[in-house]
C-alpha cells in the first residue's frame, strides 16, 4: 500500500512526508509489519484468505487502542481469558466484514484511489496544525491509536469504500413527511398518570415467618450465603524507583559516560532545500532558463511550481537530515549554498532543486547534557542494584522457607502484614495481577494444617517486585444457618411482602375495572397521588414501559395497570390523559434526517447480514486454535 502511495504521489513534499513515515518504522521497530506471516490462515472468505498476521495485527491494534482509552482498567480486562478471546473473535469478525464489503464493492465497481486515501489523510483535522497537515502530529496520533502508517492507510481505504456503499444505499432510502409527523408525535408523546403504592418495606415488617420456612429458604439458597476464600499475607516489596533516590553518581562517572557516548549527543548534518516542480520536460527547461537568467527562485516557485504545498512557501522544504532526504536530492550532489541542480527527472515529475543552507554536524557540550546523564546513570545503577537485590532476596526466601525472616535480612527491611481479605477486596499495596494469582492459585497455602511456602520473586509493572507468604487461610465455605438467620428472615419477609403486594394489587385492579375501585382502595389503605407527566426516554424503565403499554383512555374513563416503581414497590397505574407530541418546525428537518439515517443504517446492516449469509466462510487453524 505504501509503495502504491509513493508511486502515485504528485507532490515532492508528500514524498518527504512518506519518507519520514518509513523512517519512523525503522526507528520504532515497526518495519516487521511488512514481513509475511506463516502459511496458516485465520479465515477464508469466498476463497480469499485472511492471514494469521492480519488477525494478530488487528488484535494488537485493538488492544493498543483499548489500553490508550482505558488505561489501568484495561489490565484487569486483559487478565480475563474470556475477554481476550472475545476481543480476538470480534477482530476476526471485523476482518471478515471488511473483506465481504471489499469484495462486494469490487463487484459493483466501487473503487477508492490511492490519491483519495492521501487526500483523506491530509484533510483529517486530527492530523493538522493551523489547518495544515502536521507530520509529527500524524505519527503521534497513529502511535496513540496503535496503528502503523501502512495499516492505517488500509483502514482509511476500507472506511472510504464503506462510506461510498453506505451513501449509495442511503440515497435509496427516504421518509415521507406523514411518516415524520406520525413518528414524532409518538416519540414525543406525553402521558398523565397517577399511582397508588403498596409499600413493600411496610408490608415486610408485618410478615410472620416460622423456623421451618427460614430453614427451607436457607436450604434452597445456600449458594447465596457463601463466605469467600480469605487469606492474611506477609510481603516484602522491592522498588527500583525508591532505590534510585538513594543512588549516587560522581562527576567522573558522568565524564566517562559522555566520552564513551558522544554520538548520542550529536546533531547530524542538516540541509535546507527549496524546489520547483514542473509537469513536463519543456516546462522544467523553461523555468531552468529563467533561473539562469537571474529570475528569483522563490517567485518562480510560487507562480510556476505544480507542487502547491511547497510553492506557497517559495519552494522551501525545511531542514532535512540524511535519513529523511530523498535519493533524488542526494544524487543532485549539491555542496554549496545557493547551488541549483538543473532539471531532474523523477517518478513524481520534473523538478529543479536549490541548496539553501547547511548546518554542520554538532556535539552538545557536557554542561548541556550533564543532568540527563546523571539521571540515566542513576537509573541504570538503581536497576543493577534492584536486580541484584532480587537475587539475594530470592535465594534467602528459597533457602529459609519457614518464614520471611531471612528474606527480610537480605532485603534490609521488615515485611508488611495485611488483615483478612478476599479476592474481591485486595489491599491496594499488593493489588497486582501476578501477585494476586500467586496468592490465590493455592501453591503457597499449606495442606492439612501444614505451614505454607514463601513465593519466589514476583515482578510487576513499574520495576517493582514482591516476595509474599500466606500467613493464614480460610477456605470458601457456606455460612452456617445460625450465622445468617437474620439475613434469611429479612429475605423471606421481603419475598412474602412482594407476593402479597402483587396479589392485593390484582384484586384492587379488578375492582377498579369493575367500577368499585373507591371501596377497594380504601380497604387497602391506598389513594392515587398527584399527576405525573411521563415521557419516553432513551433507556426506559419497567415503569415507563408499562405506562406506554396501556391503552389510551376513552372520554372520562381512565386506563389502569400494574407496575413497580424505582424502589421496587408494587404500584397501580391510573392513566388519565395522552398528549401527542409536536415537533418544532426548526427541528423537523433534523428529525427527518435522523429517521432517514436510521433507515439507511438498517439497510446497510441488512446488506452485510445478507453478504455473510451467502458467503462461504471457512475458519483456519489460526482462528480455530483460539476457540
Amino acid at each position: 500500500m505504501m509503495d502504491n502511495l509513493r508511486a502515485a504521489a504528485n507532490h515532492v513534499v508528500l514524498k518527504i512526508i512518506l519518507g519520514l513515515i518509513v523512517l519512523s518504522f525503522v526507528l520504532t521497530g515497526v518495519g516487521n509489519y511488512l514481513i509475511g506471516g506463516t502459511s496458516d490462515y485465520a479465515a477464508k472468505v469466498n476463497g480469499q484468505e485472511i492471514s494469521r498476521a492480519q488477525l494478530d495485527d488487528a488484535v494488537q491494534n485493538q488492544r493498543s487502542r483499548l489500553q490508550q482509552q482505558l488505561g489501568d482498567q484495561f489490565a484487569a480486562l486483559a487478565g480475563s481469558d474470556g475477554y481476550m478471546q472475545q476481543l480476538r473473535q470480534q477482530s476476526l469478525n471485523n476482518l471478515i466484514d471488511v473483506t465481504l464489503l471489499d469484495q462486494y464493492s469490487k463487484k459493483l465497481g466501487v473503487t477508492v484511489s490511492d490519491q483519495q486515501i492521501k487526500d483523506a489523510i491530509l484533510a483529517t483535522p486530527q492530523f493538522q496544525t493551523n489547518k495544515q497537515f502536521d507530520n509529527a502530529k500524524y505519527l503521534q496520533s497513529l502511535q496513540g491509536m496503535g496503528y502503523t502508517a501502512d495499516n492505517f492507510a488500509k483502514l482509511m481505504k476500507q472506511q472510504l469504500v464503506s462510506q461510498q456503499l453506505a451513501q449509495a444505499y442511503g440515497e435509496s432510502d427516504f421518509v415521507l413527511p406523514v411518516e415524520t409527523k406520525s413518528m414524532s408525535e409518538l416519540v414525543l408523546q406525553e402521558r398523565d398518570v397517577h399511582t397508588a403504592t403498596f409499600n413493600t418495606d411496610a408490608l415486610a415488617a408485618k410478615q410472620q415467618v416460622s423456623d421451618s420456612e427460614l430453614q427451607a429458604y436457607y436450604d434452597r439458597n445456600k449458594n447465596s450465603f457463601v463466605a469467600p476464600e480469605q487469606i492474611k499475607v506477609s510481603y516484602i516489596e522491592m522498588d527500583a524507583a525508591a532505590m534510585q533516590s538513594k543512588t549516587t553518581v560522581t562527576d567522573a562517572d558522568v565524564t566517562a559516560y559522555y566520552d564513551q557516548h558522544k554520538s548520542e549527543f550529536g546533531q547530524p548534518e542538516r540541509r535546507r532545500y527549496s524546489v520547483i516542480v514542473a509537469k513536463d520536460q519543456a516546462s522544467a527547461d523553461a523555468i531552468d532558463t529563467q533561473l539562469k537568467s537571474g529570475t528569483d527562485f522563490a517567485e518562480l516557485a510560487k507562480t510556476k511550481s505544480i507542487d502547491t504545498l511547497s510553492g506557497k512557501k517559495g519552494g522551501d522544504l525545511g531542514w532535512m537530515e540524511p535519513e529523511t532526504t530523498l535519493p533524488e536530492f542526494k544524487s543532485a550532489n549539491l555542496t554549496t549554498k545557493g547551488q541549483m541542480s538543473g532539471v531532474i527527472k523523477s517518478d513524481s515529475g520534473f523538478f529543479i532543486l536549490r541548496l539553501d543552507d547547511i548546518m554542520p554536524e554538532q556535539v552538545k557540550p557536557l554542561a548541556d547534557v550533564h543532568d540527563g546523564i546523571v539521571n540515566k546513570l542513576k537509573q541504570e545503577k538503581a536497576l543493577d542494584a534492584y536486580y541484584a537485590l532480587q537475587q539475594k532476596v530470592s535465594d534467602a526466601a528459597s533457602n529459609d522457607n519457614e518464614s520471611l525472616a531471612s528474606a527480610e535480612e537480605a532485603a534490609g527491611i521488615k515485611s508488611s502484614h495485611t488483615d483478612w481479605f478476599t479476592q474481591q477486596n485486595i489491599p491496594a499495596a499488593i493489588n497486582f495481577k501476578p501477585v494476586v494469582q500467586s496468592l490465590f492459585d493455592g501453591s503457597l497455602i499449606g495442606r492439612d494444617g501444614a505451614p505454607g511456602s514463601n513465593s519466589d520473586v514476583i515482578t510487576v509493572d513499574g520495576d517493582r517486585a514482591f516476595v509474599v507468604r500466606v500467613d493464614a487461610h480460610k477456605a470458601e465455605s457456606v455460612k452456617p444457618f445460625t450465622e445468617v438467620k437474620d439475613q434469611v428472615a429479612q429475605s423471606v419477609k421481603q419475598q412474602k411482602a412482594e407476593d402479597q403486594a402483587r396479589v392485593d394489587a390484582q384484586k384492587v385492579l379488578a375492582a377498579l375495572k369493575e367500577g368499585k375501585g373507591d371501596d377497594a382502595l380504601k380497604a387497602a389503605g391506598l389513594n392515587f397521588g398527584d399527576v405525573q407527566k411521563v415521557q419516553r426516554t432513551a433507556q426506559p424503565s419497567d415503569f415507563e414501559q408499562n405506562v406506554y403499554a396501556l391503552a389510551q383512555p376513552q372520554a372520562d374513563k381512565p386506563t389502569y395497570g400494574i407496575s413497580q416503581d424505582e424502589n421496587g414497590n408494587t404500584v397501580i397505574i391510573k392513566l388519565t390523559a395522552v398528549t401527542q407530541g409536536k415537533l418544532p418546525e426548526a427541528e423537523a428537518a433534523q428529525f427527518n434526517q435522523q429517521l432517514q439515517q436510521t433507515s439507511s443504517n438498517s439497510t446497510f446492516d441488512a446488506l452485510l447480514a445478507n453478504l455473510r449469509q451467502q458467503a462461504k466462510i471457512k475458519l483456519g487453524s489460526a482462528a480455530q486454535n483460539q476457540q
